[in-house]
């Protein structure tokens, strides 16, 4: 369920924010046009939002300058820390994308951005059916994450970064769980959405997904 990565994050959450902003020339293609990525998941977002892996608190923050309602999951205590000082008025709880406090409020959405490819594609799926339970009709999922156009694209990334030498970002790639967008796809159909892919980045997709 992804916690297996806590302590990376805890350790993560004091230079993360150094690291999407591109100072890191391992990992600037991934995060290259951050701060537009974060944006295009605000303007696809309704009104309440739960968001998961709140990371730092820089969606969150957005979110929260366009007067929505934020609801954040968080697993890890330093991006918990870190989160709240940026934003002390966000509704934050311990939790991930399948184990999360019971809801009072109504969510219109769900969103996450750089966090969804910690779960296996079979977490993925129940996180899916989790969500469309959650939501009433024409409610929407709206992710940003890294995943591949198919497993040739996957197997053509991997060695596209080895050649680069950038071995930390190989070995995330490797041990992580990204995923195809057909796998993604026949998914989000299951659990009865309406999904589309928008290339964000030369890793990134938004996935925009509405209830049927």
């Amino acid at each position: 369920m992804g916690r297996e990565f806590i302590e990376l994050f805890d350790e993560w959450s004091s230079s993360y924010d150094e690291t999407v902003s591109g100072k890191d020339q391992e990992y600037k293609e991934v995060f290259h046009n951050y701060d537009q990525i974060l944006e295009a998941v605000v303007d696809r977002s309704g009104n309440i939002v739960l968001e998961f892996g709140v990371g730092t608190g820089n969606l969150s923050q957005k979110l929260l300058a366009k007067g929505k309602t934020v609801i954040g999951i968080e697993p890890s205590k330093g991006m918990r820390e870190k989160a709240l000082t940026r934003n002390p008025q966000l509704s934050l709880h311990d939790g991930d994308f399948l184990s999360f406090p019971v809801l009072n409020e109504k969510i219109d959405t769900v969103v996450s951005t750089y966090a969804f490819h910690h779960l296996t594609d079979d977490e993925k799926d129940t996180a899916i059916g989790r969500y469309s339970q959650l939501l009433e009709k024409d409610g929407k999922i709206v992710f940003a994450d890294t995943a591949y156009l198919h497993d040739a694209d996957k197997k053509e990334r991997h060695e596209k970064v080895k050649k680069q030498g950038f071995l930390h970002l190989l070995q995330d790639l490797q041990t992580e769980y990204y995923t195809t967008l057909g796998v993604l796809e026949e998914i989000f159909k299951k659990h009865k959405f309406d999904i589309s892919f928008l290339r964000l980045n030369e890793y990134v997709w938004l996935m925009e997904a509405v209830k049927k």
